[in-house]
C-alpha cells in the first residue's frame, strides 16, 4: 500500500520562500514519475512540476525560474524549493506518483497520477 505524505506548507509573505516534502512509503517500483499539483478552491487541479527516475524535470510556465523540484534518489522525500513566492501561488499542493518512466506531455492532468497525498496549505500574503 503506497502512501505519499506532504509537509512543509505555512504562510509566508509575498517574496518568501517555502520548501515542501512528500515522503512516500511503500513504493517498490524503480520507474515512477511523481511530482506536486495544487489546487485553488473551484478550481481544477493542476501539475506545478515533475521528475522522473531517470532525474528529468518539468515545469508549469507560470513558477519557471522560482521552483525546483529534487528527489536526491528513491528513497528521500520528494521535494520543492518555492521562491519568489506570489499571491497567485497561494493553493493546496498535492504530492503524486505514478509507475512509469517517463512523466510524458500530459504531466499537467492529474488523471495522469496513480496516487496522492493529502495536500499542504500554501498561503502568500
Amino acid at each position: 500500500h503506497v502512501q505519499l505524505v506532504e509537509s512543509g506548507g505555512g504562510s509566508v509573505q509575498a517574496g518568501g520562500s517555502l520548501r515542501l516534502s512528500c515522503a512516500a512509503s511503500g513504493w517498490t517500483s524503480g520507474r515512477y514519475c511523481m511530482g506536486w499539483f495544487r489546487q485553488d478552491p473551484g478550481k481544477e487541479r493542476d501539475g506545478v512540476a515533475v521528475i522522473s527516475s531517470d532525474r528529468r524535470t518539468r515545469y508549469a510556465d507560470s513558477v519557471k525560474g522560482r521552483f525546483t523540484i529534487s528527489q536526491d534518489n528513491a528513497e528521500n522525500p520528494l521535494m520543492l524549493q518555492m521562491d519568489n513566492l506570489k499571491p497567485d501561488d497561494t493553493a493546496i499542493y498535492f504530492c503524486a506518483a505514478r509507475a512509469r518512466l517517463n512523466c510524458g506531455a500530459r504531466w499537467r492532468k492529474p488523471g495522469e497520477f496513480d496516487v496522492w497525498g493529502q495536500g499542504t496549505q500554501v498561503t502568500v500574503s
